[in-house]
């Protein structure tokens, strides 16, 4: 009788082990470059997709800035330690893709059809996902928080130095005019200053940054924002910094603590600073508005491109945890997940549907411009020169065009003699990852 019950004791805690084991969750590392407030939204998403199924666990791990997270995926993939998802910001384009090319990478329409999850391109925004679409249209990687460059200004500054919120670029110099009379220190910034003033700049005014579609349809492109719209638009903007109107405040969004605290009344950034400023600024009335056009150039703007970053999936992993992965990008792309996501950060919503929600919701009459930057993306159709970009080494460019435009900003260099350097140091770059991928 001892023997019996010893036996089933054994039996029954042998079924609960496996039992047990059963209930262990399919782990899928996700590494992201989300900080702050922004990184806690993530945080969120992911244990809002835990909670709401038991077969897999999304463990999302800040890995730094958009630069750090990329090179570390690429590093631990070399060294067979990679997550199954990477965040990647919109100029590693062309590098994930050369990887994909190399096996590296799973793409999101071959995932989302070998997981058996209706996948349906079209539900998505046009001007977001053909970014990230191959020659045969297919998506390579999911659009996750996507952003385009919008003035931000301060209502209350610009209402005591009597002045409306610009339009164009000669309004913008009015408005600095006016606002440095009423003692304001930086009546102009911005931030990301390859993207906003040089890239958005150029789509905004349909003009060319390379050739090839600005790198879309060869690898063989060359770089020609060394043009004289754009060099006159870079020496502008240091001239007015020669009068005290325009104040660089570094790379990224290191300029944001200006917009703030009220030193700069109009700062020209990512549309996803919504959700910090709703939050941070208190003494002051704030609003976004589209990007100025210089009529000397344009006599109507064209589109702005997106900035942010998409989720690529890696190969390597067990085709288990890619259901789990696939699962995951759903659940993102849910209108209610996307409706708040945009509600919350000021980023994009990837989706038709996501958009119709927040409208019959009633944000944009509540939270009046929020708006803005999908109006500026979806302005017009875009064209070969203003459907975004997609050059190879472009973040180490990005690099290149900041330390030019940092030299401009010192007075140490013209506009045109900084850009012509940019672009003979750019092309080189370009030649580099040509040879690396199959080029001549």
């Amino acid at each position: 009788m001892l023997k019996l019950k010893a036996m089933l004791t054994a039996a029954a805690v042998s079924l609960a082990t496996m039992a047990t084991a059963v209930a262990e969750p399919v782990e899928v590392n996700f590494w992201h470059a989300m900080g702050g407030a922004l990184g806690e939204r993530v945080d969120q998403m992911t244990a809002d997709f835990n909670a709401s199924q038991s077969d897999y666990k999304v463990n999302a791990v800040y890995k730094g800035n958009y630069t750090e997270t990329m090179t570390g995926a690429i590093a631990a993939f070399r060294a067979k330690e990679q997550p199954h998802i990477v965040q990647v910001f919109e100029v590693g384009t062309a590098t994930m893709m050369a990887a994909e090319d190399k096996g590296a990478v799973y793409p999101v329409y071959k995932l989302m059809k070998d997981a058996g999850i209706k996948f349906n391109q079209s539900a998505y925004l046009p001007a977001v996902i053909s970014y990230y679409t191959d020659t045969d249209d297919n998506l390579l990687s999911l659009p996750f928080n996507s952003s385009t460059p919008v003035l931000w200004y301060n209502k209350d500054l610009l209402d005591k130095a009597g002045v409306e919120v610009p339009t164009t670029w000669t309004e913008v110099q009015e408005a600095a005019k006016a606002l440095k009379k009423v003692g304001v220190e930086a009546p102009l910034s911005f931030g990301w200053q390859s993207w906003s003033v040089i890239e958005n700049y150029s789509a905004w005014h349909n003009i060319p940054l390379g050739t090839q579609q600005n790198g879309f349809a060869g690898l063989d492109t060359e770089f020609t924002f060394n043009n004289d719209a754009v060099v006159n638009h870079i020496q502008r903007i240091a001239d007015m910094g020669k009068e005290g109107l325009f104040k660089y405040g570094g790379r990224r969004g290191d300029s944001r603590g200006m917009f703030v605290n009220g030193e700069c009344a109009m700062w020209i950034n990512s549309s996803a600073y919504y959700g910090g400023f709703k939050k941070d600024i208190k003494d002051f009335k704030f609003g976004q508005t589209m990007l100025p056009l210089d009529k000397k150039v344009a006599e109507a703007p064209q589109n702005s491109i997106i900035g942010g970053a998409t989720l690529w999936v890696l190969n390597g992993h067990e085709s288990k945890e890619y259901k789990g992965v696939a699962q995951f990008f759903e659940f993102l792309s849910a209108s209610g997940e996307q409706a708040k996501w945009h509600q919350n950060t000021g980023y994009v919503p990837i989706t038709n549907a996501a958009y119709s929600l927040s409208k019959d919701q009633g944000f944009y009459d509540s939270d009046p411009l929020t708006d803005t930057a999908i109006k500026q993306l979806s302005l017009n159709k875009p064209t070969p020169a203003s459907k975004g970009l997609r050059f190879g080494n472009f973040v180490q460019i990005r690099d290149v065009i900041n330390e030019e435009l940092e030299a401009v900003w010192a007075g140490d260099k013209d506009a045109k003699t900084a850009l012509d350097s940019a672009v003979k140091r750019g092309n080189k770059l370009l030649r580099k990852f040509e040879a690396a991928n199959g080029g001549s």
